[in-house]
């Protein structure tokens, strides 16, 4: 009979003590014997197979099935092979399929009934002997088979747990990952603005040195708090990047800082015609808020950047069940970049505006210019 699988390989003190057990238990089951006449002519027999069985411990512990059946033999010819016989049934019983430790364990139970109809106990019928065989085989196969059970039971709730930590750290990470992403892409959208609107008025500085010195020192002021709010955020943008720090993250804008947005540009030179025909904003969900400031952020800062010096007309719509329309024109460009684009910006929302629902359209108009277009959802 094949084995189904190969055991683990037992270390050589656990196979010597099993041996030394079994040995002990062997040679009190042939001195039990003596006593009987009739068991006593057999004595020779009793040793043979006795040293023979124990002989085949090893063989039981590293290949149970080819042991148990061995074993199972030699208790035909004499109870002495009975402990080892026992032996390999349990063994088999807990490292085998429950087909082939049935088998096994039919075989030691017929070996038994074979040595007891050829060497009777007396005082024992050999019905209650037959009874009492397959009783304690099936004992055997119940206990090994039970315990079985167990340690896989108790393996695969270990596996699952594992693999349900590795899993929790994983999107743990991925989570981590996101939200870093996520906040970078906000930091990203502030310090463009930032730094394009300090690229203004170092630009006015720059050609317009016969401005007043009031003029030249307003413009210096603004210079250096731009300056110091470009270096929070970009603190803010290393702490995103850092692992083991904590980052609370900035109050994020509303669609109510819109306005405050346009007046900011505004401030900084650029002419803004600005059309808000926006009905019941306050019912507009804060994601969709956030996500046209965002748009609006963008026109303005790559206006400023492309196309400093010309108008922008900005038309913001909608309402619930409507949904939310931004259109931002501005004039071609004039050839010139206050500040150095990194050509990802208008990529990276349009993925924000496809997450929020919405859809981002720009490009060159007829006659020059450039034309930005969002569409968001708003749920009536």
């Amino acid at each position: 009979m094949e084995e189904t699988c190969v055991p683990p390989k037992a270390p050589r003190w656990t196979v010597a003590a099993a041996t030394g057990l079994i040995a002990v238990m062997v040679a009190a089951t042939i001195v039990g014997r003596l006593p009987d006449p009739e068991h006593r002519k057999f004595l020779v027999l009793d040793i043979v197979v006795g040293v023979v069985s124990v002989a085949l411990i090893p063989l039981v512990i590293r290949r149970p099935v080819h042991g148990a059946i061995a074993v199972a033999i030699l208790a035909i010819f004499s109870p002495a092979a009975t402990p080892p016989s026992t032996v390999g049934t349990l063994t088999v019983a807990l490292r085998r399929p429950f087909r082939t430790a049935l088998l096994v364990a039919l075989a030691g139970t017929v070996a038994h009934l074979i040595q007891g109809a050829w060497q009777p106990i007396h005082g024992l019928p050999f019905l209650w002997f037959a009874v009492l065989d397959v009783v304690v085989h099936a004992a055997l196969l119940g206990w090994g088979q039970g315990t079985q059970a167990r340690q896989q039971l108790l393996q695969s709730l270990r596996e699952r747990a594992r693999r349900a930590e590795d899993e929790q750290g994983r999107r743990v990470a991925e989570a981590r990952t996101l939200e870093r992403t996520k906040m970078a892409r906000e930091m990203h959208d502030v310090l463009a603005h930032r730094l394009s609107l300090l690229a203004t008025y170092a630009g006015a500085l720059e050609y317009r040195p016969d401005s007043s010195p009031e003029k030249l020192a307003k413009a210096a002021g603004v210079i250096r708090t731009g300056v110091h709010q470009a270096l929070d955020e970009l603190r803010e943008v290393i702490n995103v990047l850092r692992d083991e720090d904590v980052y609370e993250g900035r109050p994020q804008p509303t669609f109510d800082d819109l306005r405050a947005l346009v007046d900011e540009s505004r401030e900084a030179g650029a002419t803004i015609a600005y059309d808000d025909h926006v009905a019941d904003p306050a019912s507009l969900p804060p994601a969709t808020g956030r996500t046209a400031y965002r748009v609006v952020q963008e026109g303005l800062t790559n206006a400023r950047k492309h196309a400093a010096g010309h108008p922008v007309n900005l038309t913001v719509d909608g309402g619930p069940g409507d949904g939310l329309r931004i259109e931002l024109t501005n004039a071609a460009s004039n050839g010139t970049s206050l500040a150095p684009g990194s050509g990802t910006g208008l990529v990276g929302l349009t993925e924000r505006v496809q997450l929020a629902g919405g859809t981002l359209d720009h490009g060159r108009v007829p006659g020059g210019g450039f034309r930005l277009e969002a569409s968001l959802p708003w749920p009536s």
